[in-house]
């Protein structure tokens, strides 16, 4: 989200290959190395040169040779944007399918990040598009049980306020569930049975009502899934939605960590058992939502799990 990554990246330069020897040892590098895939979150775009594309020239700086797709959902730039906020995710997450299984250097696997929704939303494309698969997931500040507010929103205020007052109005209405993003992963712990029954994309990617066997064994083939919660994160409500916790049904007051949720308990999705077998890992960032610095990024995502 270009609202606030603060990555301090900006002083970097992209170094030019000469010659016959460098372009084959370029071409070798390449191909060692797993491609990446990125989407991005609520109000950013594919291409920000502030944000996502930072993010880009960052990794492919880090790890030489690498091949980075940032995702564009829609014809063009401001298409991809409006589409962090007005889109049916379950349209989205197979027009991204589409876009992965049809680029030639991602048909070995790749790994994917995902920023602040897109952390849920990457995770969704393991789940429904194992073809090819996701070998390191990672989810930074990603909304993995939903929310339950929308306090803090940088963007166009106008839109933000708009969906607001719809997710006020009533976010499991046909009309706002099937047409707002954020609607789609809007988890009421006070009314468990409607977000149930009329979610259409957090409560099914979530195996709360039918469980789909494929949406489990497909994320049981990550290597690696890494979450990013930040401290001081009120864009995200709560917080440890970010590592699988939520408020504990028929409340508000309490939060219950992941492996207290059923979601864990049952293990609905595989989370129970990527953790048992050490592929879940966790990181804390101090600061608000998606301040990560150059280094946090390189030292503790890039240099671990995209390497």
């Amino acid at each position: 989200m270009r609202f606030s990554i603060f990555l301090l990246i900006f002083t970097s330069c992209i170094l030019g290959v000469s010659g016959k020897s460098k372009l084959s040892k370029s071409l070798r590098i390449q191909a060692t190395n797993v491609p990446v895939v990125v989407w991005h979150g609520m109000g950013d775009s594919c291409c920000n040169p502030l944000s996502m594309g930072a993010v880009k020239k960052l990794i492919e700086e880090t790890v030489p040779g690498i091949y980075v797709k940032n995702l564009m959902l829609g014809d063009n730039v401001v298409a991809d944007m409006e589409h962090g906020f007005f889109a049916n995710m379950n349209d989205l997450v197979d027009e991204a399918c589409q876009q992965i299984q049809k680029d030639p250097q991602l048909q070995g696997g790749y790994h994917a990040v995902g920023f602040s929704q897109g952390g849920l939303f990457v995770r969704a494309l393991a789940q429904r598009c194992s073809n090819p698969p996701v070998k390191n997931l990672i989810s930074i500040g990603g909304p993995h049980q939903g929310i339950f507010g929308l306090p803090y929103c940088i963007g166009d205020t106008v839109i933000c306020d708009s969906i607001r007052h719809l997710l006020d109005w009533g976010a499991y209405i046909g009309l706002v569930q099937n047409h707002v993003v954020q609607a789609q992963y809007w988890h009421d712990p006070l009314n468990e049975s409607a977000y149930q029954k009329k979610n259409i994309f957090l409560s099914d990617v979530n195996n709360e009502v039918t469980l789909n066997a494929t949406y489990k064994a497909n994320l049981l083939r990550l290597k690696n899934f890494l979450l990013v919660l930040f401290s001081d994160d009120e864009m995200v409500v709560p917080k440890e939605s970010t590592w699988f916790g939520y408020y504990k049904p028929g409340t508000v007051s309490e939060v219950l960590p992941m492996n207290q949720t059923d979601l864990f308990l049952q293990d609905k999705i595989g989370i129970k058992k990527l953790y048992e077998s050490n592929r879940l890992h966790f990181l804390t960032v101090k600061g608000r939502h998606l301040q990560i610095s150059r280094e946090v990024l390189v030292n503790e995502v890039i240099n671990k799990y995209l390497k």
